[in-house]
């Protein structure tokens, strides 16, 4: 069985993530392409994440990829989460997991409105017209935010009450969750935000006009073991509880996936890891490489079990709910956080003694975030112990 050491995860984590300085590129989509999917939940993070891991890329270059030449798109998909994607990964981000939340969301959403008694007759036969109504005015409109859907489609402000017997608990429109259903059944996307690349107020457009061919689809079970595949590419070698986690899906979807899949196991430091069988040539050594990750950052988002780069730093880096706050990153482990201060400055907090050249090389970092943000200022939407103390 081959041995891989914390040292070579590391490398091959700097390697494969595009962190080391000989690994980095203006390429938006290559940079996704290498992390399968970026987070997407704070709409600010994809920008820092391909920040981070580029040379001179500035955020519009990450919004032509996304709204000009569409070769990215965002969409809800693993753990019902906000990623963007590269286009060619939605066939099978669609078949491994929005198929599944689209069904799991249209039974959740029917129930309520079941619930709260609005409507009489079959509830799901008329949340699936309200959705077909809803799809038709956005391809009359091309482009609308839901208020301008909820004046084309009266039905769309059907108010539904969750938890009646909860005394905050209010009734709300049904316009989101329409809206939720359509896009994970990938039959609309998200378009430009209302405002900067931190906002995460979008207009809609129907799938037609972004990709006229649609979403192609094929068998669940060829598109989760392509998923994996990519993912242990990427993240590899790891356990199989980490693809279970980083996937959201049973121990059965993820063992039928890895049974068509040529992989073999590695030993981790005393653990059993997964690796896929044609990529165990040794990673080397990369220069030295110093990281200022954004919350929600892809990398440390990678996997669940996380000692061998987090070491001691859980409580004051991820939040009560287990969402990494910014992170600084020396040669493959995490070693302090920083922030954005209301006045735009970049603060940071190291939590190990790195030396010298470390701080420098960090410094460095921090002022070419300092750049990339320029005038926009944006507070994570998940705040971390660390990053509320730096900013305090």
């Amino acid at each position: 069985m081959r041995s891989i050491d914390v040292a070579e995860r590391r490398a091959r984590l700097a390697r494969r993530h595009r962190l080391t300085p000989a690994c980095r590129t203006d390429d938006v989509a290559e940079i996704v392409r290498s992390l399968v999917v970026l987070h997407a939940t704070d709409p600010a993070t994809a920008y820092l994440s391909v920040g981070a891991r580029s040379l001179t890329a500035e955020p519009a270059h990450v919004e032509k990829a996304l709204y000009d030449d569409r070769t990215l798109l965002r969409l809800l998909a693993m753990r019902r989460t906000m990623f963007i994607a590269p286009v060619e990964l939605l066939p099978i981000l669609q078949a491994s997991c929005a198929d599944a939340l689209a069904e799991k969301q249209r039974r959740t959403y029917g129930r309520f409105i079941e619930q709260a008694g609005v409507v009489d007759g079959d509830v799901r036969a008329w949340l699936a017209d309200v959705e077909d109504e809803t799809h038709k005015a956005l391809l009359a409109r091309g482009a609308a935010t839901g208020a301008q859907l909820s004046k084309d489609v009266p039905r769309l402000r059907t108010q539904v009450n969750t938890a009646p017997d909860k005394a905050y608990s209010r009734p709300n429109s049904i316009t989101t969750w329409v809206l939720v259903i359509l896009g994970v059944e990938g039959r609309i996307v998200r378009g430009r935000p209302n405002g900067s690349w931190t906002s995460s107020q979008y207009t809609w457009s129907p799938i037609e006009t972004w990709l006229p061919q649609g979403v192609a689809t094929m068998p669940a079970d060829a598109a989760r073991a392509e998923l994996v595949r990519q993912w242990l590419y990427a993240f590899g070698p790891a356990p199989v509880t980490d693809i279970k986690w980083w996937t959201g899906w049973t121990l059965t979807e993820v063992r039928k996936a890895l049974a068509q899949l040529d992989v073999v196991e590695v030993d981790l430091d005393g653990s059993a890891g997964l690796l896929l069988a044609d990529d165990q040539e040794p990673t080397p050594e990369s220069e030295p490489w110093a990281a200022l990750l954004p919350a929600l950052d892809p990398t440390p988002m990678g996997w669940q079990s996380r000692d061998w780069y987090l070491g001691p730093h859980t409580p004051m880096l991820f939040d009560r709910s287990g969402n990494v706050g910014p992170t600084i990153w020396w040669e493959g482990r995490i070693v302090g956080g920083w922030a954005q201060r209301k006045d735009g400055e970049i603060v940071y907090r190291l939590l190990e003694d790195i030396g010298s050249e470390a701080e420098s090389l960090i410094e460095a970092e921090a002022a070419r975030i300092s750049t990339w943000y320029g005038e926009v200022r944006a507070i994570p939407r998940f705040r971390t112990p660390l990053e509320r103390e730096l900013t305090a």
